[in-house]
């Protein structure tokens, strides 16, 4: 079907162009060039700072860029930087920008607008919460070059200016970045390799990017976030397509090129299909499912009740039924911090077994009056089914469940609120939940964060975490979290699995990645 549309549109754009309107033609003909995709689900927030939610940053990757950026191996790497140098004592720390870098709106980047950036970004993340509250100063020395200097050594500076995880530390004019924390920005203008196309945005529908012609992408190879990123494409259509199954069905007939997040039941299928090549990769690039535990509101500002949730999710039990394959899902998972990654640990996970017997007796000496647990729910979603199985196991030892499916964007306006939800469930990648400073319900540990979890001995010790000088040391910290984090309750996992994306085999440059990546795709 795609080819039978782009003989048909390049006709059209000949003729045009005989007529007279040559550069209209020629424009028409540019943008055959075009990849369509269907993503996890619609963009709605575009405001870069504004909310950890996947798809945003997902959004954010193409259209804004960031200081630095992490490679495959998981190293921080200069992105808009050129180079940066630190005072023997680690206190003052300069940075140059690269030559050439320009925002959308054909204005130059400058030192100026990146620090009003970063003092914006900082108000509203964890991390950078963190990293202000540790800063003395940070100014623009010239058009390219900004200072920043520190209270203290922070051993992991460019870390947290190159962390993958939303809200990412993206970069955007100056003026833009004046707009209060609480308030979404005007516009998306980024100096990122895609251009987003306000008057070519149909909310429900599609949203479309275009290839920045000014973008000057890095000398290096490219490398997960980090390198070079030559778009070799014209037009980025991202495709609203909620059902998963027609989805796929539209993958394997050609009418889209990618798809971000196939269904289970039908890989066997889109296996035989020689049309579609999928991804399917495990590490850092599997995802953790948890549910997010409403602390401000009954039941579960009581922390007996909170910890009677540990009895309840049979992690086993949700992959199966959602209908993860064996090769794509990891053994029932005790970390926070992942299975199989640095970090990993088990401690404090003594009492968190499925014993619905235990969990009983555990809820009637909670002093749990039967409020009813309100479950957000993204509806016909792997979340849901995740859900579903939590849910019969609450019923069956004594809670009162109320399960309420809505679409995902409804659930972001739900869960800014304090009151009429317990619980939600979700899954997020390897990458924002490898560490206790980028794991979202423990890095936000006593700040105003969708689930207002608080214990004050967290957020000294994620201080620590970034004062720790060895990996060891590292690692006895996060374990250290962990127990406390078993105690809080802020959020309960329910698996740990990696989820195949498919993409048209005609592609070219697909970089293998569970973050959707187009600035090297060609066909």
């Amino acid at each position: 079907m795609r080819n039978g549309n782009f003989g048909r549109r390049t006709a059209l754009a000949v003729s045009v162009a005989l007529a007279g309107m040559s550069f209209a033609g020629a424009k028409e003909v540019r943008a055959d060039k075009a990849l369509t995709v269907v993503l996890e689900s619609e963009a709605t927030i575009l405001d870069p700072h504004a909310t950890t939610v996947a798809i945003t940053r997902t959004f954010s990757t193409h259209v804004f860029d960031t200081l630095f950026a992490m490679n495959e191996a998981g190293e921080i790497k200069p992105q808009m930087v050129d180079t940066w140098q630190s005072s023997a004592d680690k206190l003052t720390w300069t940075f140059v920008l690269r030559d050439g870098l320009k925002w959308h709106d054909g204005m130059p980047v400058t030192a100026e607008d990146c620090v009003a950036s970063l003092k914006r970004w900082g108000g509203r993340d964890a991390l950078g919460k963190m990293l202000l509250a540790d800063t003395v100063s940070l100014e623009a020395v010239d058009a390219k070059t900004f200072k920043l200097v520190l209270k203290a050594p922070f051993p992991l500076l460019l870390d947290i200016l190159g962390k993958p995880n939303a809200p990412l530390p993206a970069m955007m004019p100056a003026r833009l970045a004046a707009t209060p924390g609480d308030q979404r920005i005007p516009e998306p203008i980024g100096s990122g390799p895609f251009r987003f196309v306000k008057s070519e945005w149909r909310p429900g529908n599609q949203m479309v990017l275009e290839r920045f012609a000014d973008y000057v992408p890095r000398k290096e190879k490219p490398d997960f976030l980090a390198g070079g990123k030559n778009v070799k494409i014209d037009r980025l259509v991202l495709r609203v397509m909620p059902d998963q199954s027609t989805g796929a069905n539209a993958l394997m007939a050609g009418e889209i090129d990618y798809m971000q997040y196939l269904p289970f039941d039908m890989l066997p299928l889109l296996e035989k299909e020689r049309a579609v090549k999928l991804i399917g990769l495990g590490g850092l690039h599997q995802f953790q499912g948890n549910f997010r535990l409403n602390h401000a509101a009954p039941p579960f500002d009581n922390p007996a009740v909170r910890r009677v949730l540990w009895k309840l999710v049979d992690q086993d039990a949700i992959l199966t039924a959602i209908g993860v394959p064996d090769r794509f899902k990891a053994k029932s998972c005790p970390s926070f911090w992942m299975c199989g990654t640095p970090l990993s640990t088990d401690a404090g996970s003594a009492g968190a077994k499925i014993d619905l017997a235990a969990a009983r007796a555990e809820l009637k000496a909670s002093g749990y009056k039967g409020e009813p647990v309100i479950i957000l729910e993204v509806a016909g979603s792997i979340s849901q089914t995740a859900a579903r199985v939590l849910a019969q196991n609450m019923r069956d030892v004594g809670f009162t469940v109320e399960e309420q499916p809505r679409d995902w964007p409804t659930i972001l306006a739900r869960r800014a609120k304090k009151e009429g939800w317990s619980m939600f469930p979700v899954y997020s990648n390897g990458t924002d939940m490898f560490t206790p400073l980028t794991y979202f319900y423990v890095a936000a540990t006593c700040n105003d964060f969708p689930g207002w979890s608080c214990d004050e001995r967290i957020p000294k010790l994620l201080k620590a975490f970034t004062e720790a000088g060895t990996l060891e040391d590292r690692k006895r910290i996060a374990a250290e979290i962990q127990v406390i984090a078993y105690e809080l309750v802020p959020a309960v996992m329910w698996g740990q699995f990696s989820i195949a994306a498919g993409y048209r085999s005609d592609l070219k440059g697909m970089l293998q990645s569970s973050y959707p990546m187009f600035w090297e795709v060609d066909r």
